[in-house]
């Protein structure tokens, strides 16, 4: 099964430029053999299940994603593009932005580091793992078969982590001010690696490659309304900055209940001296508003998980945010409380003045897909089951397994046009929508078809098989048993 089917080669054709013709006919068998394999998704797995087990030159198959030249972010672009076409033509594009850790264990890796494992750990207790940290931008967009919202990524990038000696980067915003260094003081001497003695590179953080992800998706898409909602983790003042300067994306993030919040400057007087003043008299905290019992909340019913609806209590101002060494940013930000007690209360914040409470609750409920998109990307795409050593190998590997997840959306999608999915259902576990699960199951069922053509026999109620592709059928079955 070196061919793909016509539904899925009319689906990955776009990509064709970014590789030379060796290139492409190796990364075709792996995308198949991806696909159909279970389990872990090695290169060897995905050869074996495409019937290449006995291949000598296995090795060019690796080059694919160890050696071979070919552009990650181009991709992405690609796929973007074909994932925008599921949007309304003029409907904003609502971007998911999370960090996740991929658990790897090798002293030949040299990202691997020590994180909080976010899935493990409680507030009282904390649990850490070594692994390499992932950074995707996924498109939140509801598709025909499901109530609930998807998250498709499409762009993923590394996050390498702080090595001893290795300096912070600095903003080169020109609104941040980290303190002036003065005439007669000589500028510190850059920090160097104990080991190599050579110049360190300043570290990015996960906002720092966030900032940088945002002006790329930008650049492809620079007359589209674009709105980027983050979790508490990402709400920093630079980033508000970044996407206030991109003028068409829209930032929404939960806001910290200890930012300092300030009314907007008022009019000056006439004959004044001395810089305008940046920022007004300072509001009260989130806190007080909270517990204060002349707060005017507003009682609205709002879209929640799962297509279902939530009473909440909303509380809405706008006002500037401003922390030390940079300029204030003006934001919209609301207070939501859940009238019977089971939340707790939130604070989120949106770049956007005009939006109205409604509109950016829905967009921080839509960002929950992203969690859900990472679970079955390692329970159905054997994420964190590569095997790779190779800096370039890893740094392609878990983007590409993320993107596939997108591509199995997209096939299934052409394959039912009306959105009407078969649904995979037993007599313990009955759900009325598709998941993933079904999207996979109904992509890899093409797939066999298209590889082993079936014929009606003599006798009624037996079809036949030659036997070559019996034989091949049973080993399949065999392994995935």
């Amino acid at each position: 099964m070196h061919t793909p089917p016509a539904e899925l080669l009319n689906l990955i054709v776009v990509f064709q430029p970014l590789f030379t013709k060796p290139t492409w006919q190796h990364a075709k068998v792996l995308l198949l053999g991806a696909l159909l394999a279970r389990g872990k998704r090695t290169v060897t797995a995905c050869l074996r299940v495409v019937g290449l087990g006995e291949e000598r030159q296995f090795q060019k198959y690796h080059r694919v994603l160890n050696r071979a030249n070919w552009d990650l972010f181009k991709a992405a672009q690609i796929l973007l593009g074909l994932l925008v076409l599921l949007l309304p033509a003029d409907g904003a594009i609502v971007i998911g932005a999370d960090d996740t850790i991929e658990r790897r264990k090798s002293a030949k890796i040299r990202e691997v580091s020590c994180y909080r494992d976010a899935v493990r750990s409680t507030k009282k207790h904390l649990v850490k793992c070594f692994g390499v940290k992932w950074l995707s931008l996924m498109l939140l967009v509801k598709l025909p078969w499901s109530e609930r919202v998807w998250a498709l990524p499409f762009l993923t990038a590394l996050c390498r982590a702080q090595r001893e000696g290795q300096p912070r980067k600095i903003s080169r915003d020109k609104n941040h001010r980290p303190g002036a260094i003065g005439k007669n003081r000589k500028k510190p001497a850059p920090k160097k690696f104990p080991a190599t003695g050579r110049a360190a590179r300043h570290h990015k953080s996960a906002i720092d490659v966030l900032m940088i992800l945002i002006r790329v998706v930008s650049r492809w898409f620079p007359d589209r309304a674009k709105v980027l909602v983050v979790d508490g983790g990402y709400a920093a003042i630079k980033l508000v900055m970044t996407c206030q300067s991109l003028k068409t994306t829209t930032l929404v993030t939960r806001l910290p209940w200890d930012a300092a919040l300030y009314h907007f400057p008022g009019q000056r007087p006439e004959g004044s001296r001395g810089p305008a003043p940046l920022k007004g008299a300072r509001q009260r905290t989130l806190k007080q508003w909270a517990a204060r019992r002349d707060t005017a909340w507003e009682t609205l019913e709002v879209d929640w998980y799962r297509g279902q609806k939530k009473t909440l209590q909303v509380f809405s101002r706008t006002g500037l945010w401003h922390r030390p060494g940079y300029d204030p940013v003006a934001i919209c930000y609301l207070i939501t409380r859940d009238p019977e007690g089971s939340l707790r209360d939130e604070v989120f914040a949106c770049t956007d003045l005009n939006a109205s409470p409604e509109q950016i609750i829905q967009w921080v409920v839509r960002r929950w897909s992203v969690e859900v998109t990472f679970e079955e990307a390692r329970a159905h795409l054997g994420m964190e089951t590569q095997r790779q050593w190779s800096d370039l190998a890893i740094a392609r590997t878990t983007p590409c397994l993320l993107g596939l997840f997108s591509l199995v959306v997209l096939l299934a999608s052409r394959l039912h046009p009306d959105g009407k999915l078969p649904l995979v259902v037993t007599a313990w576990y009955q759900k009325t929508e598709a998941t993933f699960s079904d999207c996979l199951s109904l992509t890899q069922k093409h797939l066999w078809q298209s590889r082993i053509p079936v014929k009606p026999a003599n006798t009624e109620g037996f079809l036949s098989l030659a036997a070559q592709d019996w034989q091949y059928l049973l080993s399949c079955l065999s392994a995935a048993a």
